[in-house]
């Protein structure tokens, strides 16, 4: 990977103590800043190219991402799809409750088991964390009701919200989420979902199968068939891997020193063929680009819990910050994150913090549209 050149280097000693103050993260977004929909296109939305090595900026659109990248790229793309995870019911006692799924759809689907104690009939159950609102939260072994066929059994409260719960449904699961569940848009877009959102709050190559995200990985919004097309076009590698994006992904970070920040998990999978294309491609000296922060966390994830690219499904936990190295990702394509996040910090990980901070200024003041129906950047 090419070294990383800030614009204004300080002295070892500061940096390092700089790096890990929340405060070193902060900026201001002003309101109007966010984008409450999608560009009319996909393509259409803006590119910030920020060339590390020379410290330059270039404004571009998606649509000219096939000419900037590396004609011998492989590109990894998420392939995780967002679950309709959201979900209105209520308690035996009346009170209503919106519950958002967190734990992916295929790991439910897998750990499901007969259930005891339920409802007479073909039920099955599985432990599962979720995100609770209520005006009174339900209380241990209290049942909240979905639908007929579907409801949850109250286990334990965690911290910011969170509960431990028991999932019971009867028949498909993914075909009750289908019909009952809602799409877990960002709370930031202040809005419930509409029509267009079914397609647009998903990539092209989302994969029913993979189902699981309660967020989408936002930097692939933006790609096309005709831009896949173009990238293989010129020679470039597709791969495919698999992370479902977590509400952590909102959390935002409470502690004054970034090191105490417990990192949320977050469930990924990498498979035989993709870890051989990528492993292949960094001993032949070819560059992986990253398509998005979530791509991104797959295969340093990965990295850090094999030591090496292999195949591997589990959890991730994986922090990316100013001074931890990156030993995968060669370039980065993404859109532009919350101040003080840890995506924020991942892009300073990875292009330095004085230059994303010169380049979010520069993006801010050139309009660029933020989060994750917001443009795009793409890191070179």
């Amino acid at each position: 990977m090419r070294s990383t050149v800030e614009l204004f280097p300080t002295h070892a000693a500061t940096a390092a103590t700089e790096a890990h103050r929340l405060e070193t993260y902060d900026f201001t977004l002003p309101e109007s800043a966010i984008a409450r929909r999608p560009a009319q296109q996909r393509e259409q939305a803006r590119l910030l190219v920020c060339h590390r090595n020379a410290g330059r900026l270039e404004h571009r659109t998606v649509a000219d991402l096939p000419a900037l990248l590396p004609a011998d790229a492989v590109l990894v793309v998420n392939n995780s799809r967002v679950a309709p995870a959201r979900l209105f019911g209520h308690k035996e006692t009346g009170g209503r409750v919106e519950c958002l799924l967190l734990t992916p759809l295929p790991l439910l689907e897998r750990a499901a088991q007969p259930a005891s104690r339920a409802t007479p009939g073909n039920w099955q159950e599985a432990p599962a964390s979720a995100l609770l609102r209520a005006a009174k939260r339900p209380r241990p072994g209290q049942r909240i009701l979905f639908a007929e066929d579907l409801h949850a059994v109250m286990q334990q409260e965690q911290d910011f919200g969170m509960a431990d719960i028991v999932l019971r449904w009867q028949g498909d699961l993914h075909g009750i989420l289908n019909r009952i569940g809602q799409l877990p848009l960002p709370p930031y877009l202040e809005r419930e979902p509409e029509a267009e959102d079914a397609e647009r709050y998903q990539t092209i190559y989302a994969r029913a199968d993979k189902t699981g995200s309660v967020a989408a990985p936002t930097a692939g919004l933006h790609l096309t068939p005709a831009i896949r097309a173009a990238c293989l076009a010129r020679g470039m590698d597709w791969v495919e891997a698999t992370l479902h994006v977590g509400y952590g992904t909102f959390s935002p970070v409470r502690t004054a020193n970034i090191l105490e920040h417990v990192m949320h998990s977050e469930y990924v999978e990498l498979s035989e063929d993709a870890a051989t294309t990528i492993a292949t491609a960094k001993q032949a000296g070819r560059p992986v680009v990253a398509i998005g922060t979530t791509s991104c966390r797959i295969l340093e994830g990965v990295h850090r819990a094999c030591g090496r690219v292999q195949a591997h499904a589990g959890w991730t936990d994986i922090f990316l910050y100013p001074g931890e190295s990156l030993h995968v990702v060669d370039h980065l394509v993404t859109n532009f994150h919350l101040p003080k996040s840890t995506l924020f910090m991942l892009v300073c990980a990875v292009a330095g913090t004085t230059f994303m901070h010169h380049a979010y200024g520069q993006a801010l003041q050139e309009g660029y549209r933020f989060y994750s129906y917001g443009d795009a950047m793409c890191i070179l």
